[in-house]
């Protein structure tokens, strides 16, 4: 059950990072905008904060989901190892997250 919540709420916060690019189609148009940068960079580490609390158990039976770098990105964020790559954070949004949404529907 604790599981379950934490995917919905991992979910949400995907869909309001694809919400607030869902009007962004390129590369020049999400870096130029700070506030839509900050504001999914946020929201990518809250994802990244909620995965750690998984029960290992069940991201063990989950492995199609890339758990440890969720998380690893989190790390990079909070911790700003040499700077958040702009770039990295828009191909994650653009080819990987709706990949991510879906996946975690099909779980729930």
């Amino acid at each position: 059950m604790r599981n379950d919540i934490i995917i919905h709420k991992i979910m949400g916060y995907a869909e309001k990072i694809l919400c607030y690019c869902k009007d962004v189609s390129v590369y020049d148009t999400f870096s130029s905008d700070p506030m839509r940068v900050e504001s999914c960079v946020f929201n990518l580490s809250q994802i990244g904060e909620l995965v750690s609390k998984l029960d290992g158990s069940f991201t063990d039976k989950h492995s199609e989901i890339p758990w440890r770098a969720l998380y690893g990105l989190r790390n990079r964020i909070v911790h700003d190892y040499e700077g958040v790559n702009i770039r990295l954070v828009w191909e994650l949004i653009t080819e990987d997250l709706p990949d991510l949404r879906r996946k975690l529907a099909d779980i729930l």
